[in-house]
């Protein structure tokens, strides 16, 4: 059974192991903090421009830098972590716990926005967000094997949907709502003056402008990625001793030496036993 030998880290774990693992739950949970806040961020962009007054080309900029800098984020995020890793053993876990902090401060500048800070804030949100994707799979790969990998990279990308689901549809959602409807209540009863209409989308849903829209969302965001960069410390912690060796030494293949009779070329105790043979 899977669970009277239990490999060491680096060793290819089975599927069953790496699930039950306590690196494989702690690395879960942080993964699906950081990137469903960061998601959160990503989807309600266009809302999120919308209620701050920001026009439609500055709307699609900011889109246009999510995905931009989401392509730089995992570019340098890989390469970077690899000769961080391979040069000074600075490990891949701290640099992880490093993008889920740095993920705090664009949602902090959503939820306390000034001038023109959303596309700050898009560039850390699309920066971050890329980046968490090459730490994650490559920390699977390193921790749990490459003989399972592609099941395992296919468990970590749960993470994905799960905090999408939980941050951007059951919190960000529920709370964006209930501001429009305050605002729809506040204004059909005359609160803030005058007789006209709340904002409606073409599709009839309510609309929520000003800065209190995303505010709490935000803030919860914020202390979100800031618990999954304190998850991610955990494993950082448990991982110190792994990472502070050589984590490729096992694929460093020594050449065989073949002598030269292996190689077809005869030796000279080959080319003895052919002299001293009698010829036919």
């Amino acid at each position: 059974m899977f669970y009277k030998t239990w490999p060491k880290r680096g060793d290819d774990f089975t599927i069953p192991q790496a699930v039950l693992s306590m690196d494989m739950w702690i690395l879960f949970v942080s993964i699906t903090c950081g990137v469903g806040a960061t998601l959160t961020a990503i989807d309600n962009m266009g809302q999120i421009g919308e209620s701050l007054g920001y026009s439609k080309v500055s709307i699609n900029t900011c889109v246009s830098l999510i995905s931009i800098w989401n392509f730089f984020g995992r570019v340098i995020a890989g390469f970077l972590s690899e000769i961080l890793l391979r040069r000074f053993r600075f490990p891949r876990t701290l640099m992880l716990t490093i993008v889920l902090a740095l993920a705090c401060v664009g949602h902090l500048l959503i939820a306390f926005p000034a001038p023109g800070t959303l596309y700050i804030a898009s560039i850390m949100v699309g920066l971050c967000f890329g980046a968490q994707w090459p730490l994650l799979f490559a920390i699977i790969s390193e921790l749990f094997g490459l003989k399972y990998y592609a099941t395992l990279y296919n468990v970590g990308g749960i993470a994905s949907p799960l905090g999408a689901y939980l941050l951007n549809v059951r919190v960000a959602g529920h709370l964006y709502d209930r501001e429009a409807l305050r605002q729809h209540m506040a204004v059909s009863l005359g609160v803030f003056g005058g007789t006209a209409a709340p904002p409606r989308s073409i599709s009839g849903e309510l609309k929520c402008m000003g800065h209190e829209c995303f505010r709490l969302t935000f803030l919860i965001m914020t202390i979100v990625s800031f618990f999954a960069s304190l998850v991610s410390c955990i494993l950082v912690l448990r991982t110190r001793k792994f990472y502070s060796q050589d984590i490729y030494g096992k694929f460093n293949m020594r050449p065989i030496e073949v002598d030269d009779e292996q190689k077809g070329v005869p030796s000279a105790t080959t080319e003895v036993l052919r002299a001293s043979a009698p010829t036919p």
